[in-house]
């Protein structure tokens, strides 16, 4: 009850995030940006992805297709945020892999993080939380992760970075 009465609390900054996303598609066009808040993370969430590009796969596989990009996560537990990369190999619309990079990110990711980041410092006045600190493991039960798997970061932001709508 908590935790919805929270997220009804925090909707007033729906708006101020929707500004976010505009801002992010002014200077970064070349990028999808989209919303990917959910109220059963504890967190605000963007995405900033390329088009899916072609990659090569053996010939059994078909064709395959791959897209990268970011994710900016602000919590509402607490005035911080993250950004972490991700990357997706389709055959078809299917997701047949899925990859989640933290610090350091890939090089290419790592500009775009730091746009984003920039971005929601700027807006919401929180702080990056530190990558040791967020793998902290902490003594709670967090949606469907339990002790010891629970970091930080779950409770904060996201037990399943992953799973983003792109």
């Amino acid at each position: 009850m908590r935790f919805q009465a929270l997220w009804k609390q925090e909707f007033e900054k729906l708006e101020q995030w929707r500004v976010l996303m505009r801002e992010l598609r002014a200077v970064l066009p070349q990028f999808e940006i989209g919303h990917a808040t959910a109220t059963s993370t504890s967190c605000f969430r963007c995405t900033v992805f390329t088009n899916r590009q072609p990659v090569e796969a053996s010939h059994e596989d078909g064709p395959r297709e791959r897209r990268w990009g970011v994710v900016g996560c602000l919590s509402i537990l607490a005035p911080v945020y993250t950004v972490y990369g991700l990357q997706y190999d389709y055959t078809g619309q299917d997701v047949i892999a899925a990859k989640v990079f933290f610090d350091p990110l890939p090089p290419e990711m790592q500009a775009l993080a730091e746009v984003v980041g920039r971005k929601i410092e700027a807006m919401f006045g929180a702080e990056a939380l530190p990558r040791e600190l967020a793998e902290t493991r902490i003594p709670l039960i967090v949606e469907f992760l339990e002790p010891p798997a629970t970091t930080l970061f779950h409770a904060l932001f996201s037990t399943d970075p992953e799973n983003v709508a792109v």
